[in-house]
Order: structure tokens, then C-alpha cells, then sequence
């Protein structure tokens, strides 16, 4: 066997390797999912803050506000500051 052969073999071995482990850890990846999910909310709520005030000329004071500008729970957020807090959003200083 060749070096090259080698080197290519060790590189497929790890890669299933590691999609295996990936397999086999599904509560890693459900979280690592959550997060993901929970960032993209929060924008999606503060989008849409942005929205409500283009339309209305006020900024919103209520999440019950935004209901027809996003589809989906966001029960889980407020509207603090003029800004999304909930899940996945960054701390405000």
C-alpha cells in the first residue's frame, strides 16, 4: 500500500467515525439544534419589531403586537428596550 492509500483510508475511517458518534449522541445535537432555533427566533421577533414600527409609525410594547408579523410561538419573548430578550438572544449590557 502506498502512502497516499493509507492517508486516505485513516481519513474515511475518522470521518465515520465521527458521523457515528454523531449518531449516537442525539441529545448533543438537539441542543446544538435548540440554540440554533433559538437564535433564529430571536431574530425573527426583533425583524419583526422593525416591521410593526415601518407600519405603525410607535415602536411595539407587547410580544401580543407582533402576532401577525410572525408565524410561530414566540410567547417565550418580551420586548425590552425596543429589543427581543427571550432564548438565543445575546445579553443586553
Amino acid at each position: 500500500m502506498r502512502l497516499i492509500e493509507i492517508a486516505m483510508a485513516s481519513a474515511i475511517t475518522v470521518s465515520i467515525c465521527g458521523a457515528s458518534y454523531a449518531a449516537l449522541n442525539p441529545q448533543q445535537l438537539t441542543s446544538r439544534a435548540q440554540v440554533v432555533a433559538d437564535q433564529a427566533t430571536c431574530r425573527t421577533v426583533d425583524t419583526a419589531i422593525v416591521g410593526y414600527l415601518m407600519n405603525n409609525g410607535t415602536a411595539p410594547t407587547s410580544i401580543r403586537q407582533l402576532k401577525d408579523y410572525v408565524r410561530g410561538d414566540i410567547s417565550k419573548y418580551r420586548i425590552v428596550g425596543g429589543v427581543a430578550t427571550g432564548p438565543g438572544c445575546p445579553a443586553k449590557p
